[in-house]
């Protein structure tokens, strides 16, 4: 963290959060919903103290709104990251390997590897693979070298091919990284792992599995992934900068802070 501190120069400060879907889609069936509880037009009393107020509702863990998955999301036969017994998520929420275990924030060096942009492509398509070679050859053309304690942010493009091209159903297929990329998160001891999409290509290459990365990333190693977040403000920052690599502190939203929730929305701020 200290060293990631010596990264800030200009102060520059941008969002990597996509903003909260609220209408429904083909990747979104079930969006936020956002509903007004307090004083309201037609309802305004021209004299003395009211409230604006109202509710979201949401399903974390969807394909659109960007969040960070607990240690307690991913279940592998029967078992959580560390080999903690499943049966610790009960019908009232997960006791152990919560969202409380980011509480007070993450805070590290962020490392973006822009991939379509390695590949001369505005994004990749749908069922693409970020290879382990992708990984190594972004860092070459962008002059930065992942290390310990990194946060690293792999763009496919999703986000930018969704607002071009309208959603589509990302459950059934999207552009994510391959099995085998993973061995490079471990090579170079990342501490968290985000992407514009949720890391899994669809369909999976994984016999028997849908979500490798997931299992491989969370259960077996005990990264933190952000998923669906939105990186077309950072690369114009990054390009303009002339920077890659940046100070990322990646904060759980406070009144989300429950200590049996399985995950999170995040509005990453990158500062350069």
């Amino acid at each position: 963290m200290r060293a990631a501190a010596a990264e800030v120069r200009s102060g520059r400060t941008v969002t990597m959060a996509a903003r909260v879907e609220t209408e429904r889609g083909p990747d979104d069936p079930e969006p936020c919903e956002h509903v007004m509880t307090g004083a309201v037009r037609g309802g305004i009393e021209s004299t003395g103290l009211q409230f604006a107020r109202d509710r979201f509702t949401m399903n974390v863990h969807g394909d659109a709104d960007s969040h960070v998955d607990a240690l307690c999301h991913v279940i592998y036969d029967g078992t959580l990251y560390g080999g903690v017994d499943a049966n610790s998520i009960t019908a009232d929420g997960a006791t152990t390997l919560t969202v409380e275990a980011v509480r007070d924030g993450i805070v590290g060096r962020g490392v973006l590897p822009d991939i379509p942009r390695l590949r001369g492509v505005p994004w990749l398509e749908p069922g693409d693979h970020v290879t382990l070679e992708d990984l190594t050859a972004a860092e070459r053309a962008q002059r930065v070298r992942v290390g310990e304690g990194d946060l690293l942010f792999v763009r496919v493009g999703h986000r930018r091919r969704r607002s071009e091209l309208g959603a589509w159903r990302a459950a059934e297929l999207r552009a994510g990284l391959h099995p085998y990329a993973v061995e490079f998160l471990r090579e170079r001891r990342v501490a968290v792992l985000g992407s514009d999409g949720n890391h899994d290509t669809a369909p999976s290459c994984t016999e028997g599995v849908d979500f490798p990365v997931h299992v491989l990333a969370v259960h077996a190693m005990g990264l933190h992934l952000l998923d669906y977040l939105q990186f077309e403000d950072l690369v114009e920052v990054c390009e303009a900068e002339g920077r890659w690599s940046f100070l990322c502190v990646v904060c759980v939203v406070a009144p989300l802070r429950l200590p049996d929730a399985t995950g999170s929305p995040v509005n990453p701020i990158a500062v350069f």
